[in-house]
């Protein structure tokens, strides 16, 4: 069995995010990079597969060189090896691009399974992954919390709302995306991390992006203000307008 796992590197998330000069994105020139949280569930749920079925294990990464950060980290866990799409235009790229670069590039492998995380941190559209999945026509299954493989199918248990759950039962190949929490994190040990400058990682050039579906017209910082407002006429009808304004406006109830 052959599983690809879809990692995305962003800024960490205690940095101190400062808008850049365009005002259409941060500015990460200095900024400190960690792999995507949901990303990292998604390579250890494959990593577990692997322990207990038997697969290779292969992370794609689209972005700039410093990608490789979060690719080595991945190969340190356990991975086997790693394709990593370079292009500085990625960093930024809507999920539509990305999922582009992405499908074109590991079409060709013959992936039993693909999993990716649920959204990234940065942008947290939740879309590359159900895109990717329709660029390499694919069945697709999101919001995953649990993984059974065996004869040829996937069944997988969905989050949904209100805190119900369903189970599905899907044909291999397929792609599924996973959500937080659905298990325990480890650490790249220190055999892992000395192994990881061994292992291979092809590096893919793409021929062209696809036009952006969206694009960011403004960043800014939220606002804050302080206002004080007196409610005035009798106790009962002040206290009908308080609770109207702390539901309605405040939102506090």
């Amino acid at each position: 069995m052959k599983i690809a796992v879809c990692i995305k590197q962003v800024v960490t998330r205690d940095w101190p995010l400062r808008v850049a000069e365009s005002a259409t994105w941060v500015r990460d020139q200095e900024a400190s990079f960690e792999m995507n949280e949901p990303d990292a569930y998604a390579l250890e749920e494959a990593l577990r597969l692997k322990e207990k079925n038997g697969a290779e294990v292969v992370v794609c990464a689209a972005g700039p060189a410093r990608v490789s950060q979060v690719i080595r980290e991945a190969l340190a866990r356990g991975a086997d090896r790693a394709i990593h799409v370079q292009s500085d235009e990625l960093a930024f790229a809507d999920a539509n691009a990305v999922a582009e670069a992405l499908a074109t590039s590991i079409r060709d492998e013959g992936f039993d399974v693909v999993l990716t995380g649920l959204q990234s941190d940065d942008q947290g559209f939740g879309q590359t992954g159900v895109i990717l999945a329709e660029r390499m026509g694919l069945p697709h299954a999101t919001i995953i919390m649990e993984v059974e493989v065996g004869d040829g199918r996937l069944r997988v248990k969905r989050e949904l709302e209100s805190g119900w759950f369903q189970w599905v039962s899907l044909p291999t190949p397929a792609l599924l995306t996973i959500q937080s929490g659905i298990n325990q994190l480890r650490y790249a040990t220190l055999k892992g991390i000395m192994a990881a400058k061994r292992k291979e990682v092809r590096i893919v050039t793409p021929e062209g992006l696809p036009t952006a579906g969206h694009r960011i017209l403004k960043l800014y910082v939220p606002e804050k203000d302080k206002a004080t407002r007196f409610i005035e006429g009798p106790p009962a009808n002040a206290a009908r307008e308080l609770v109207r304004l702390l539901r309605e406006e405040a939102r506090a109830l």
